[in-house]
């Protein structure tokens, strides 16, 4: 069970601390725009910057590099987790897939139904994306809050649930916030991909290569008309899941380099050559880093490399740049979509997501987790409302006016906070404490 739990723990303790830094990087965005800083703050992001390699010139403002470009690596850490998942976690088998399944799809289908018919004749149609998204990190973050009242299951239940919403999400994003496609390049890097895919199934991987690889299918896809991070989803279904070395090689080899390192050591007896190291503890450290990289398989050792710059660097960088808004009052914004985006995140994700769960339950297509009740699926429900990056990410997809991007920016952020604030609340009076206490 302890093999299960600590992974399980220690991106729950990852996605948690860095849902403090996203809160504090929204709320200094926030701040920012409406300051007398305001102007240059939101100026900061429409600046250029040009990269030109012979035959390519890629000329974009920061803030399309952090979206198409920063955003492609967490769409990769995406992609990572929905392989791994699939191939190893909780939806390798059907009877755990079942429930996360089935509430991932109502929390997509429900919200984006409730939004279109709420905004139905109005202007910022195409936004009905928009609400269908779960931040991860947030809803982690909100049940840390609660302690150890809260049942492994339900952890375990969002975390499923919401790689599944990230998948519609970009199958969302892939086929219909899409435009002007370039059949060529697109057909160019699928071949690239199929590629990597054999050699992956044969037994080549070079990280070198698929990163270089990588780059091309960026391009290509940024060139394409498909959204660029896209790629980034693709490039990690060609990552293998294989070892080249066993744990009893790794201890075996390890152990023999440790040894000599600690041979060389105890030769030193110059104080000042202590400070430095010899080449044959240089050289017993590399042996030890290529059987450590070699040991675990490269996508489960490229997601733990990638996972803290993702949440600490690139999610906040991310939510500093779009989720700056100025609050207008002066009737130019669209107060009626940010009223159906906000609507739609909570009570389109509550509903969806509980009446696909309760019905699949009642039908014995799925069961609940142990130790969780209906009553507490119901505050899981509202956290799944809590859209954020995602919605901010798609909102960029789906307006090109600044009057509409903004009064959705308002919508999301206070559907995603009224969301959160009631799955908080409903879970704090339906977690069983005397219960809890007494096993803790």
């Amino acid at each position: 069970m302890k093999f299960i739990k600590e992974p399980l723990n220690q991106f729950i303790r990852l996605e948690t601390s860095s849902s403090i830094i996203l809160f504090a990087t929204t709320i200094s965005a926030l701040i920012l725009a409406n300051s007398p800083l305001g102007s240059n703050f939101l100026g900061i992001w429409k600046n250029d910057i040009t990269i030109s390699v012979p035959g390519i010139e890629l000329s974009k403002p920061i803030l399309k590099w952090i979206n198409d470009g920063l955003m492609a690596i967490f769409f990769f850490l995406i992609g990572l987790e929905i392989k791994r998942e699939i191939l190893t976690g909780e939806l390798s088998h059907v009877k755990k897939a079942s429930l996360p399944v089935f509430a991932a799809v109502g929390g997509m289908v429900t919200p984006a139904l409730l939004f279109t018919v709420l905004n139905m004749g109005q202007s910022g149609s195409q936004g009905w994306g928009i609400p269908m998204a779960a931040d991860i990190a947030f809803t982690l973050g909100i049940l840390k809050m609660l302690g150890n009242r809260v049942p492994v299951g339900i952890k375990v239940f969002l975390m499923a649930f919401a790689i599944i919403d990230d998948l519609g999400a970009v199958l969302v994003i892939a086929f219909f916030y899409s435009s002007n496609l370039v059949w060529l390049y697109i057909g160019i890097a699928l071949a690239i991909v199929a590629l990597l895919l054999f050699l992956s199934k044969k037994g080549f991987y070079s990280k070198y290569l698929f990163f270089l690889i990588g780059i091309i299918v960026w391009i290509l896809l940024l060139k394409s008309g498909i959204h660029a991070t896209i790629a980034g989803v693709l490039m990690a279904l060609t990552i293998p899941l294989r070892r080249d070395a066993d744990t009893s090689s790794f201890y075996d080899t390890g152990k023999e380099n440790l040894d000599r390192f600690l041979e060389d050591c105890e030769r030193q007896n110059d104080k000042k050559a202590k400070k430095i190291l010899t080449k044959k503890q240089l050289e017993a450290l590399d042996e030890l880093e290529e059987i450590t990289e070699k040991t675990a398989p490269p996508l489960q050792y490229i997601e733990h490399r990638l996972h803290g710059w993702v949440s600490y660097l690139i999610m906040p960088l991310f939510a500093l740049a779009n989720a700056g808004v100025v609050f207008s009052f002066n009737g130019e914004s669209n107060f009626s979509l940010s009223t159906n985006i906000a609507l739609s995140l909570v009570i389109g994700n509550a509903v969806g997501i509980f009446l696909f769960s309760w019905l699949s339950v009642k039908l014995k297509m799925a069961e609940l987790p142990q130790n969780v009740s209906f009553k507490q699926l119901i505050g899981v429900s509202f956290l799944g409302g809590l859209g954020f990056t995602m919605s901010l990410f798609i909102n960029n997809l789906a307006y090109t006016d600044d009057t509409l991007i903004d009064s959705a920016k308002i919508g999301i952020l206070i559907g995603s906070f009224v969301a959160g604030l009631t799955g908080y609340l409903i879970l704090k009076f339906t977690l069983p404490v005397e219960k809890n206490k007494r096993h803790t």
